[in-house]
């Protein structure tokens, strides 16, 4: 009985995060950290993403959502991104992931990465909805962006996302 009590809470709370995730929305987003600390205004490790599509490199000062609880909070109650921002939320081994936008107001390009490091598929994150997008396949990470970036910059599956996580990175 206190099992079903505690999946059942644990649903009731799933944020913009990957599916199965739970987080409580009711936490403070961490304070600000000063500029050039390799942490963002909401507490994440900073680090580079590059995606690699033909002869063009796209590089975005990306976000890590290295825990699951930053997994589960995810772009929750984010009001803007920059189109040279993102957020990587590794898996640390190849699964399929799923991923939902409640409590998120901003549209975003969920980026699926497979093992190979090459995109498997992109999916529209709609604003607020709570109907998940998942990967096609098995994925070592989802990378966000801006809503629409994708297809402005010519990003497509098949494309090669580079990046190193820290040592100390884990779930």
């Amino acid at each position: 009985m206190v099992r079903l009590a505690t999946a059942l809470a644990a649903m009731a709370l799933v944020a913009c995060s990957p599916g199965g995730t739970s987080a409580q929305e009711s936490t403070p987003a961490p304070a600000p950290v000063a500029e050039n600390s390799g942490y963002s205004e909401a507490g994440l490790r900073l680090m580079e993403v590059t995606i690699v599509s033909g002869d063009t490199r796209h590089t975005f000062k990306t976000e890590l959502a290295a825990s699951q609880q930053e997994q589960a909070r995810g772009m929750m109650f984010r009001n803007e991104m920059g189109d040279d921002e993102g957020m990587l939320f590794p898996s640390y081994s190849p699964q399929f992931r799923s991923f939902w936008m409640k409590n998120t107001p901003l549209p975003l390009d969920i980026i699926f990465i497979g093992p190979n490091k090459r995109i498997t598929n992109i999916e529209a994150g709609v604003p607020y909805s709570l109907e998940s997008v998942t990967s096609r396949g098995m994925s070592i990470a989802v990378f966000e962006i801006r809503g629409g970036l994708s297809e402005e910059l010519g990003i497509a599956p098949g494309d090669i996302v580079e990046f190193e996580l820290p040592e100390d990175a884990t779930l």
